[in-house]
């Protein structure tokens, strides 16, 4: 398990997480629980207010089901092309959490990767497996959740691009451990910080998401280095048509 002192570390993450999204991208509604604030905005075209445990499963399904899929590139991420185009990601055993539509989930298959996809909702699962078996490639896919899923054997990587930021930070420190359990010694976390610098984040103490910004001071903490090894930065900026860019990196487990 990641060892990590739980105070300190949500201290780190509540000043480090996202507020108010910028006008263009639409109005948003706000929510105050005890004098933190967490609401939702039009990023991924999602126009809800939650409570602070986060977006649910039947949200998820709802967004699929309504086609508010804003953060779906309709292709692989460019990043994951790059890392396997310079032999830096090679065939092994990997998980994707958070797969929704797939596209990540069916280059690795195609590449000789012994994927396993997992996601929160059901209409990303069938979306997964439809576009697999639309390829004739071979990948195992699991509705689940990513705080209480064991695999049966260890992976040799993770690659992590959308499931953090969408997880509410109440979660995250559990959300870091399971990587770090899932991972074999010297496995790769292969992860793209999202990046959604909003100034009321520290002005007003708002949490807004998803997606949730992912603060790299935050991701230190999160992350530390007594359990990860970290590379130097500067780290590679990947822009998002519909959303702000993500910082990617190769996290190794200890």
């Amino acid at each position: 398990m990641v060892g990590v002192h739980d105070d300190n570390i949500q201290a780190v993450l509540a000043c480090s997480v996202g507020a108010l999204l910028p006008a263009e991208l639409g109005a948003v509604l706000l929510a105050q629980c005890s004098g933190t604030g967490f609401a939702g905005g039009t990023v991924f075209g999602i126009t809800g207010v939650f409570d602070m445990a986060g977006p649910t499963t039947e949200f998820w399904q709802e967004r699929f089901e309504k086609k508010e899929t804003g953060w779906d590139r309709g292709s692989p991420s460019p990043q994951l092309l790059a890392w396997l185009a310079s032999g830096a990601l090679r065939p092994c055993r990997i998980a994707v959490p958070g797969c929704g539509s797939g596209w990540e989930v069916a280059e690795l298959a195609q590449r000789g990767f012994d994927v396993v996809g997992l996601d929160y909702t059901a209409a990303a699962t069938t979306r997964t497996r439809a576009l697999c078996d639309a390829r004739g490639l071979k990948a195992e896919v699991l509705q689940a959740d990513v705080l209480s899923y064991q695999p049966e054997k260890k992976f040799a990587a993770i690659y992590e691009q959308t499931c953090l930021c969408a997880i509410h930070p109440d979660h995250w420190i559990d959300y870091a451990r399971q990587l770090h359990q899932w991972l074999e010694p010297q496995g790769s976390l292969w992860v793209l910080f999202m990046q959604m610098i909003r100034p009321a984040a520290t002005e007003e103490g708002l949490i807004q998401g998803p997606p949730y910004h992912c603060d790299i001071n935050a991701m230190r903490a999160l992350f530390p280095q007594k359990d990860w090894v970290w590379p130097k930065p500067p780290y590679a900026r990947v822009s998002h048509p519909n959303l702000s860019h993500e910082l990617a990196l190769q996290l190794v487990r200890r």
